[in-house]
Parts: structure tokens; C-alpha cells; sequence
């Protein structure tokens, strides 16, 4: 009984405060109102109508930057694109040569070439291999202790190539040094 009391209590103080609302904002605020009228001694300033509102300009939309790559493509061709160096022991260094041939049209730019190990470690040339040129990819393989057993390691090659990234693959057995 007492939450409906005051429901209604505050229903009837909404009603009373819109309408004292509507009377400010048009400006009719004698005969019948409902609002009491001040003193005639009693000087009230004159109520602005709102001012109309403007919404605010709308932000401007900044576009993630993402840097377009606009540098002359080319294309590469691998003799091998994965060598098997069979059994080897830990502590060994095992050498392979990926040789590859500048196939497209434009100077072929190798900008890196990582292992995807320590253990793997990828040499490549540094100036640009004209357009049917070729040039080779060293990869030196280090097993060290702990890489016993079957090994499979990879030399991600980046490049003004498309697909950019070209993926070379080394396997061998690693057994552990006498």
C-alpha cells in the first residue's frame, strides 16, 4: 500500500512539472494556470523560449592508415623448396644452398630471410638480382641438445614477390654426439 502511495505521489509530481514546463516554454503562464501568478509589485523577466539546438558537427571519420605497398612486383622460382639433410648429431653444422632464379620482370629484393629456430640460421643476398638472375638462400643447420630425433625446421623468405613470403623447409634425424 505505502509503494502505491508513492507511485502515485510521484506521478502526480511528474504530471505537475510537465505541465509548469509546457506553460514556461509557451509563454502562458496567466488565466487558469495552474501556476501562481507573482505580485504586481513584483517585476519577473520575461522567459526566453528555448533556443532552437543544432546538433554538433559531425566528427571527421580517420581511416586506419595502412601503408600500401606500391613497390614493383616480381616473382622467384626455387630449384628445391625443401632438403632432407638425413642423420646428423647434435653440435654438427649442416649447409644446404636453396638456389632461386628472379623469374618475373622486375629486380627481385629479398628483404629478410628468418629461421624459424636459433638452431637455423638463413644467408641471402642483400642487392637486388636483376630479372633472370638468380642467386642462392645458405641455411646452416645447429642441432644442439635437447633436438634429438626427427627435426623439422623452416626459412621464411620476404620479398617484393607475390605471395610476399615464400617458405623454404629443412628436415633431418638428429641423433646425440658420442
Amino acid at each position: 500500500m505505502k509503494d502505491k502511495l508513492q507511485i502515485v505521489l510521484l506521478s502526480v509530481i511528474a504530471v505537475a512539472l510537465v505541465a509548469i514546463a509546457v506553460a514556461v516554454y509557451t509563454g502562458n503562464l496567466g488565466g487558469g494556470s495552474i501556476v501562481a501568478e507573482a505580485p504586481t509589485n513584483v517585476k519577473v523577466p520575461p522567459v526566453a523560449p528555448a533556443a532552437k539546438m543544432e546538433p554538433p558537427a559531425p566528427l571527421p571519420v580517420q581511416q586506419a592508415s595502412t601503408p600500401v605497398d606500391n613497390s614493383p612486383k616480381t616473382s622467384l622460382k626455387f630449384g628445391k623448396y625443401e632438403h632432407n639433410f638425413g642423420n646428423v648429431t647434435t653440435g654438427s653444422k649442416n649447409k644446404y644452398s636453396f638456389s632461386f632464379t628472379n623469374t618475373g620482370s622486375e629486380p627481385l629484393i629479398i628483404n629478410s630471410a628468418t629461421g624459424s629456430c636459433g638452431c637455423t640460421v638463413p644467408n641471402y643476398p642483400k642487392e637486388p638480382i636483376p630479372p633472370g638472375g638468380s642467386g642462392n638462400i645458405d641455411v646452416e643447420f645447429s642441432p644442439t641438445a635437447g633436438q634429438e630425433n626427427a627435426q623439422q625446421k623452416t626459412v621464411t623468405v620476404t620479398a617484393n614477390t607475390i605471395p610476399e613470403k615464400t617458405e623454404l623447409t629443412i628436415k633431418a634425424f638428429v641423433k646425440a654426439a658420442s
